[in-house]
């Protein structure tokens, strides 16, 4: 069985973040999916969906297999725990693949790494829904 592990905030689902859960299924058997608790979303603005009901609309998405919180401390435990064979990325993750090549090979961890591409619909990050939303109803 082939396990893929998906990762990211999943604030304001939109069809950018289902054709990424969908692209990753694609590529193994079982796809997991660790969803940024709050406290560790710090490289853009705070999620504004709690943690608990995020995790509860990934878990509800058809591509899903399992989805579980990410940890406070090491993010790699989780994937310790789930031993997936592929990890993506999304798109505009920040992380860069070859130093998370790295960092996987420096703690043991044999995943291949896999980068998603972009989803070329409208709306297509949670950033535009927010944008769309200040303009259309911020005026009214």
């Amino acid at each position: 069985m082939r396990r893929v592990v998906a990762t990211g905030t999943f604030d304001l689902l939109h069809p950018g973040h289902l054709f990424y859960l969908e692209e990753s299924k694609k590529l193994g058997d079982e796809l997991w999916v660790i969803v940024a608790r709050d406290v560790n979303v710090r490289h853009k603005p705070r999620p504004i969906i709690p943690q608990e009901q995020r995790l509860a609309m990934v878990r509800a998405l058809k591509p899903v297999d399992h989805a579980r919180l990410g940890v406070e401390g090491d993010i790699f435990d989780p994937i310790r725990e789930i031993d997936p064979d592929v990890i993506t990325l999304g798109f505009n993750q920040f992380f860069k693949e070859d130093d998370l090549r790295a960092a996987l090979k420096e703690r043991g961890l044999r995943a291949e790494v896999a980068r998603i591409g972009r989803y070329e619909g409208p709306l297509a990050s949670s950033s535009q829904i927010v944008g769309r939303i200040l303009e259309e109803r911020a005026a009214r």
